[in-house]
């Protein structure tokens, strides 16, 4: 397992009966993890002092219920990195911690190319691995279907001093936006991925994880330069494996480019059991 151990403004301090502890730099907050199917081990302490809590709702969706006034959304940093962390009424709060262990991994492969590399940031959210990778010297273009995301980012790269930064933002779907990119002959070093299980475009485009990954990452071998750098898939699609995501590169990326695939879980430590909270896989190919 790939453990983003490294941060000290975020921390999961316990887990059980279904939901998380974090520290969100000075607040607490309190969430549901599917994985996380074992009971409290001590409801003491941490547990009763939380800052906010979301609730599920049977019907779906849910709500937060706070127990002090929080601010509307506040700022916690990674090393140089620096982000806006902001409950949002899906349970998130902008930021997946446990890619800080994917955001150190690229900023050393990015500056120890010893060449300007360019950088495709596909799904990008809020723009974690965008700001990652900007700081370490990349040029970056970070294309999102939800424009609310797209201004996050850009606020995130603001906070990290990168507002100066070569980075492009787009708000589109990527199969088309990755198609036009293809037609123009732009060519990038580096593509990042984090696909959802399923979602809809800006006009409506529907994405399938199981349908859609397989062609989307062969198409996306197309707009990679001669002597890509890396290529990075994230997933949290219940059921998807390592394995998969390392049969998939290896008959695209290296196939084509050969170099090394390493493939696992992503997780978090637990500071009160010592224990790992698995949150997702991660695909890594590279060149050698």
């Amino acid at each position: 397992m790939y453990i983003a151990d490294k941060w000290t403004d975020y921390e999961v301090i316990d887990t059980g009966e279904g939901d998380k502890l974090e520290r969100w730099g000075a607040y607490i907050l309190r969430r549901p993890d599917p994985q996380i199917i074992w009971p409290i081990a001590d409801e003491s302490g941490p547990w009763k002092k939380t800052d906010g809590r979301y609730y599920r709702s049977s019907s779906g969706g849910g709500k937060w219920e706070m127990t002090k006034s929080l601010p509307e959304r506040w700022t916690i940093t990674y090393g140089e990195l620096s982000f806006h962390i902001k409950p949002t009424n899906f349970k998130h709060t902008g930021l997946f911690p446990e890619q800080a262990v994917n955001w150190s991994w690229m900023m050393d492969k990015i500056r120890g190319a010893g060449r300007p590399i360019r950088v495709l940031n596909l799904f990008a959210y809020s723009g974690g691995a965008t700001v990652a990778a900007a700081a370490a010297g990349a040029e970056v273009c970070h294309v999102d279907a939800a424009k609310g995301m797209v201004q996050w980012a850009k606020e995130n790269a603001q906070l990290s001093g990168l507002e100066s930064a070569p980075i492009r933002y787009i708000t589109d779907d990527v199969f088309k936006f990755v198609q036009r990119e293809q037609r123009r002959g732009r060519q990038y070093d580096a593509i990042i991925m984090d696909p959802p299980s399923y979602g809809r475009g800006p006009n409506g485009e529907t994405w399938k994880l199981e349908e859609n990954l397989y062609p989307f990452l062969q198409f996306c071998t197309t707009i990679l330069s001669n002597n890509p750098l890396f290529l990075l898939i994230n997933s949290y699609t219940t059921g998807l494996s390592p394995t998969v995501l390392h049969n998939m590169l290896h008959m695209t990326m290296a196939g084509k480019f050969g170099g090394s695939i390493h493939c696992g879980e992503i997780g978090l430590p637990i500071t009160r059991t010592g224990l790992n909270l698995p949150c997702g896989i991660l695909g890594r190919w590279e060149s050698k």
